[in-house]
């Protein structure tokens, strides 16, 4: 999606999060060869629905099943988007949700970490605005 600000062509990335709260600490996952950790998830294929979608990225990152009825809207959150020119946000649609199995780093994934308030400057923009949101909910410490 392309939008016009102040005679700039801005780009949005839209993106899918899974988000999973433990000990008052989220699940967050680091690519191979990358520093950063981000929420676990990913982008849409033609024709999947945001659970569809969701499903698959943390099969395939995290080798566990997300519980289709379990999945409920956390919200929207947006910010600049990594390694991106200025003005690139990227759109983060997140679901609360519980899973099957045992976690396991997979496909891209060097690791994964539960990770508290105060390990936000490990994360990506967009995710600073989730750990922001979630302390005040009282979900993370």
């Amino acid at each position: 999606m392309t939008v016009a600000k102040q005679g700039k062509a801005m780009q949005t990335i839209d993106k899918l999060a899974w988000l999973y709260t433990q000990d008052r600490r989220i699940l967050c996952a680091r690519s191979r060869g990358k520093e950063t950790f981000y929420i676990p998830g990913g982008k849409r294929e033609a024709g999947e629905t945001d659970h569809d979608a969701l499903q698959r990225e943390i099969r395939e990152e995290l080798s566990v099943e997300l519980v289709p009825n379990s999945l409920s809207l956390a919200g929207v959150f947006e910010a600049q988007a990594d390694g991106r020119p200025a003005g690139t946000t990227v759109r983060m649609t997140c679901y609360f949700g519980d899973y099957a199995g045992t976690l396991k780093a997979a496909s891209e994934i060097a690791e994964f970490a539960w990770l508290a308030h105060a390990d936000w400057a490990k994360t990506s923009e967009v995710d600073h605005v989730i750990f922001d949101w979630l302390k005040t909910r009282g979900e993370l410490r």
